[in-house]
């Protein structure tokens, strides 16, 4: 399902230049700098330029995240369908999150590093917000992880291939 994403967004973001393509799928959920990186290599851009390019696309929607997801989720508990998806959302990320409970800061940057599914920036900022970490700290915290994740993901890709 992420490569048929990440194909749709390429296909249809071809009008804007390549460079500003790949910080888009960087900052899509799901696919973050994980399909990021790839579509650089695939616009054969070098390691440096890709792994700086996904940073900066994954890096974007950290601050948005972390600075409203409580007061717009708190002002939207009142839908029933946001309650379900809310708990949904809680009960997942306690679940893959049992790291940033027990080390905090320190967690979140083990919570982003490691490339699964589901285990990256976006899920590092619920994450932050359910177990209450102060912004400049869970914001290093994800930064960092994004970065080590970057690093591991592009090391991956360019040695591979």
């Amino acid at each position: 399902m992420k490569e048929q994403i990440r194909d749709f967004l390429v296909e249809n973001l071809s009008f804007l230049p390549p460079e500003l393509i790949v910080v888009i799928v960087s900052a899509m959920p799901i696919l973050e700098l994980r399909g990021g990186i790839p579509v650089a290599y695939t616009f054969g851009f070098g390691f440096t330029e890709s792994f700086l390019l996904s940073i900066i696309g994954n890096a974007l929607p950290i601050v948005p995240l972390l600075l409203l997801f409580k007061p717009v989720s708190n002002w939207l508990m009142r839908f029933t369908w946001y309650k379900k998806l809310y708990d949904w959302l809680h009960h997942r990320t306690v679940k893959k999150s049992g790291n940033v409970e027990k080390y905090g800061a320190l967690g979140l940057i083990l919570f982003t590093a490691v490339p699964l599914p589901t285990t990256g920036a976006y899920s590092a900022c619920v994450a932050a917000a359910i177990f209450g970490i102060r912004f400049q700290y869970a914001f290093f915290a994800i930064l960092t992880g994004v970065v080590v994740a970057g690093l591991g993901v592009g090391i991956a890709m360019y040695s591979i291939f």
